[in-house]
């Protein structure tokens, strides 16, 4: 995410961070390649210009000047003006304080709205509320079947109607929403190749069947200034409320993100960051900012991990490492936990100077597959006491598992070492040890 923009950013700042004194020259010097930096990224020509005005304002003031540490005052600086470029702070959703919640998704076909409807009842669901979502894209050939396939991995339901016309189907789901006590309406709206005045009269209709809570602008964050253009077009004739970022996993550059909160002057509100449909994140100005700047982003990586680590499950499994009765079954049911936190490389890079550190390595996602295949070969029995694998039962999991005995070896020798340790070791053992495993040869 945004690596080109970060290695950019990080050598225009590298000609301030050391100096102890900050004059005029170098602060321009410094600013030229930042304002490089931007335009490359393809951030909007206009939100440059005052993007680097406001930072060269604040650099030159008497308070940096006078600072023992000027260099780090004019990152702060540009930390603090990426984050007003974006919002300033994130923005939530707005739920109907009666009835039923209308979500209309709108964007332009190929933008990620289908995918993005799923992950959005997905996440929703996941919050308690129960979402139902409406296939309104009559037009794209598979539209509804796609639709239809992901709600089926999450149990959502999903309202068609038969197929009719978008805005018929729309005002039918309201009712069908009610009858079957959903709480939430996401609509799944049609998209074109490009703006069109047919794609925006049928939206502008939609929307006044059903009078949407909130109205949100799917945008592919890897076309750039195009993103932006169609967002002003669509908002003219929506006024949408909020923007969403999709495969922003895959943009190096940053521009829409960087422009469109300034443009039309909406907030971000969620980022997709990967297939996975439970790869969508609430949108926080200043993490991105972070990010963009090689900090990391700790913080949602708390997050991540407070969501799928148990309190109750952790403290049990620490009492077991301290007593030295911590299992493969144990250590599989903790590598599921760390896979859905999102893909290896999206976790590696939240934790500050790993992202930088890895970038242009391959790093498998599945790294893990091997280990959790061998360990799925094993009898329950031998999870718990891995000590009754003789040779005959490694072929066994080794063939089982489309590993080699030398593998399976490996995985004991490595999982015995690792209960030695335990007594020592806080409830991060676990995961100190998965590091360990993942780096050696099972991928």
């Amino acid at each position: 995410m945004f690596e080109a923009l970060s290695d950019r950013l990080e050598d225009a700042l590298r000609r301030v961070k050391g100096q102890h004194r900050i004059s005029e020259d170098n602060v321009e010097e410094t600013l030229r390649e930042v304002r490089r930096a931007l335009l490359e990224a393809d951030v909007n020509f206009q939100v440059v210009r005052e993007f680097i005005d406001s930072v060269k304002d604040k650099a030159l003031g008497q308070d940096v000047l006078k600072s023992l540490t000027p260099g780090q005052q004019i990152v702060k600086i540009l930390h603090d003006e990426l984050v007003g470029l974006m919002g300033s702070e994130k923005t939530d959703l707005r739920f109907a304080s009666s009835g039923p919640t209308v979500i209309m998704v709108a964007g332009l076909q190929g933008s990620g709205k289908t995918t993005f409807s799923a992950k959005l009842a997905l996440q929703l669901k996941s919050q308690g509320r129960q979402p139902l979502l409406v296939a309104a894209d009559v037009y794209r050939p598979a539209a509804i079947g796609q639709l239809r396939q992901l709600a089926g991995q999450i149990s959502v339901p999903v309202y068609s109607g038969d197929e009719k016309h978008p805005v018929t189907i729309a005002g039918e789901a309201l009712e069908y929403a009610r009858k079957n006590l959903c709480n939430v309406i996401i609509i799944d709206t049609a998209g074109r190749l490009s703006v069109d005045e047919q794609m925006m009269q049928e939206v502008a209709d939609i929307k006044a069947k059903v009078n949407p809570t909130e109205i949100l602008f799917v945008v592919d964050s890897m076309t750039g200034q195009d993103a932006v253009n169609t967002a002003k077009a669509f908002h003219e004739k929506l006024d949408f409320h909020g923007v969403v970022l999709t495969k922003l996993d895959g943009d190096t550059r940053g521009g829409a993100a960087l422009s469109i909160r300034r443009v039309v002057e909406k907030p971000i509100k969620f980022a997709s960051v990967g297939e996975k449909l439970e790869a969508l994140e609430a949108f926080h100005p200043d993490r991105m900012a972070s990010r963009i700047l090689g900090m990391g982003d700790i913080v949602t990586l708390a997050e991540k991990a407070q969501e799928q680590f148990d309190e109750d499950e952790a403290a049990k499994l620490e009492q077991k490492m301290r007593k030295n009765q911590f299992t493969l079954e144990d250590f599989y049911s903790q590598l599921q936990a760390i896979k859905k936190m999102g893909s290896l490389s999206s976790v590696l890079e939240m934790v500050p100077g790993v992202g930088k550190a890895l970038r242009g390595q391959e790093i498998d996602d599945n790294a893990f597959g091997k280990i959790e295949a061998m360990i799925q070969s094993m009898t329950a029995e031998e999870r718990k006491k891995p000590a009754i694998i003789n040779g005959s039962r490694r072929k066994r999991i080794a063939a089982g598992s489309g590993t080699t005995v030398q593998d399976v070896n490996r995985l004991l020798k490595q999982f015995t070492d690792m209960q030695k340790m335990m007594k020592k070791l806080s409830r991060g053992g676990m995961r100190q040890f998965a590091q360990g495993m993942m780096n050696r040869n099972f991928s």
